[in-house]
């Protein structure tokens, strides 16, 4: 571009100084205008953002790196075209040789907007520190690798300022560089992204470009995942645009939205902002239609959502339940069927009205078939247990929810011997129900989980053996196991983090009544463990304590006599 004498070759003070000498220019013929009172709202307008120019230039300039820096070059070009617009502009309206009256007071408002861009683009050029990071040459930087990423920090700087600084052509141009860059460099980006980059992307993803909302999307998807900017993302906006993609936006632009609220959703607080802006719906509906990848997200999303208990009604007004006993049964991906079982969890937890609704639409045979599966278990027993007494005997008998219980006690994962353990515990709501479960064979099972690594496994192990062991038939299994007492036994350790002691106490207390069970728990130290624990106040210990001392006693005294 040449323009009076200045081209794209000639210094950033070549540029300042030609804007300069055309303030005044284009100054005097705007005001000749208004007082022609040819559009004179509109000239007023123009004064008033030519007035401000000056001021503008000189906060520019006055940086000790204004010279150095490409950007502000091309901002000065950019006010010179205005500039040299608004000279023509006031030219036409003073010899009225424009092409209607109606054309003239757009091509009017649309220069005011360019001057506007012009103003906001040097304030945030200044703003974004962008003046303080000095271009290197190529020459200042070889041969040092701090240097080196000293210039590749700055180049990131410039392409980032670029994002919210020209018209919407340029930002897309600028976008399709940090798309690539954060491929190969992403890094280095992260490294110098700043919160008002932040908030230019959020803007970008309403862009009436579906191009650009695409590109913009997977970048805020890649700087989700990168976990460096989730806070100023929300902060920012940025929850309503990816809502909207989700609903509307294209397969593209819905899946990076749908990866971008699973990540952000794992927050409390951002999890009740997606329910507040309305994301539960689209989000839901995603779950019904979207491809595999959008619609694992959008289950994942959901998930992390229902753990949050004061939503959960909003999400059963929407229909979730449904939904998710649907994708249990058929969902696209494995990941999918695995983030619904952990949402039934959820929303199972402790809402009545919820569990009802579960079993109503199907789910307990939905969650049953899928621990016939090869996925992981732990949330399907999990939701069951949730659920067991919403369940009748009759009910439990003819779904076979025992016999699954002990399948998982057998092989499952430690987790979801916790939950079946914990199931069997809620199972136990009356005298047959207990002796139903003992005769499934679970004992056993529930005695060799006594002594997992886990405290959490073997505090479950000994709660559900204590309920099923008020049982006669259910106390004779647990006496047949020769490993029962001596595991027994060392959950009585009274340290803190041992969770299992007070059921042990009981279980223990159950069949005291057993000379040779007594003479065990003697011989593996208990009266040593419930010394302590009834300086503790455990319920049961001094009873057990006393009962194990007097059978002590006897023992001695009737080796005497003999």
């Amino acid at each position: 571009m040449e323009e009076d004498g200045v081209d794209a070759s000639c210094s950033t003070e070549d540029w300042l100084l030609h804007v300069k000498e055309l303030v005044p220019v284009a100054l005097d013929k705007a005001k000749e205008v208004v007082k022609v009172k040819g559009f004179s709202g509109r000239w007023k307008m123009i004064i008033s953002r030519l007035e401000q120019i000056p001021l503008m230039l000189s906060n520019l300039s006055s940086h000790p790196c204004f010279s150095k820096n490409a950007l502000c070059k091309e901002q000065l070009q950019a006010v010179s075209n205005s500039l040299r617009d608004v000279v023509e502009s006031a030219e036409l309206c003073l010899k009225e040789k424009y092409e209607g009256k109606l054309q003239m007071q757009s091509d009017l408002d649309a220069l005011i907007g360019r001057m506007d861009l012009n103003l906001r683009d040097c304030g945030l050029l200044i703003k974004t520190g962008m003046l303080g990071e000095a271009t290197l040459s190529s020459s200042s930087v070889s041969g040092s690798v701090e240097q080196s990423d000293a210039a590749a920090h700055n180049n990131i700087r410039e392409l980032l300022a670029r994002l919210q600084i020209g018209h919407l052509e340029s930002k897309h141009k600028a976008l399709d560089c940090v798309v690539e860059v954060m491929k190969e460099d992403e890094k280095n980006v992260l490294d110098v992204l700043s919160r008002s980059n932040i908030a230019a992307l959020v803007q970008l993803l309403t862009a009436s470009s579906t191009r650009i909302r695409e590109k913009t999307v997977t970048v805020i998807c890649s700087l989700v995942e990168s976990g460096s900017c989730e806070d100023w993302l929300v902060s920012e906006g940025v929850l309503p645009p990816l809502i909207r993609l989700v609903e509307s936006g294209s397969a593209v632009g819905r899946e990076k939205a749908a990866i971008s609220l699973q990540r952000l959703s794992m927050s409390a607080e951002t999890s009740r902002e997606i329910v507040g802006h309305g994301g539960v719906c689209p989000l839901i509906e995603l779950c019904r239609t979207g491809d595999s990848v959008s619609q694992a997200a959008a289950a994942c999303t959901l998930k992390n959502i229902s753990a949050v208990p004061e939503v959960r009604q909003v999400l059963a007004e929407e229909g979730i339940v449904k939904v998710m006993i649907n994708l249990l049964a058929s969902g696209m991906l494995l990941g999918s069927k695995e983030y619904a079982a952990e949402c039934l969890q959820n929303l199972t937890a402790s809402n009545e009205s919820l569990k009802r609704s579960v079993v109503s639409e199907g789910g307990i045979r939905t969650l049953l078939a899928y621990l016939d599966g090869p996925l992981p278990q732990e949330s399907a027993v999990a939701a069951l247990r949730n659920l067991v007494g919403s369940i009748s005997d009759e009910t439990l008998v003819s779904l076979g929810l025992l016999p699954r219980l002990v399948h998982v006690l057998k092989s499952g994962s430690s987790g979801a011997q916790q939950a079946a353990a914990s199931a069997i515990c809620r199972v136990c709501s009356s005298s047959e129900r207990k002796k139903s479960v003992g005769e499934s064979g679970c004992i056993p099972l529930l005695v060799k989980m006594l002594e997992a690594k886990p405290n959490s496994a073997r505090e479950v192990a000994a709660q559900a053996l204590s309920c099923l062991m008020t049982v006669s038939y259910n106390r004779r299994e647990v006496k047949k196991d020769e490993k029962s007492v001596p595991n027994l036994v060392q959950l009585l350790d009274p340290s803190p983090q041992n969770n299992a002691k007070k059921y042990a106490v009981l279980c223990l207390g159950l069949i005291s009544s057993s000379k040779k069970c007594k003479k065990l728990m003697i011989s593996y130290g208990a009266i040593g463990y419930l010394k302590k624990l009834n300086e503790m106040d455990i319920p049961g210990a001094k009873k057990l304590h006393e009962r194990l001392e007097k059978g002590k006693l006897r023992s001695l005294f009737g080796k005497k006599i003999v």
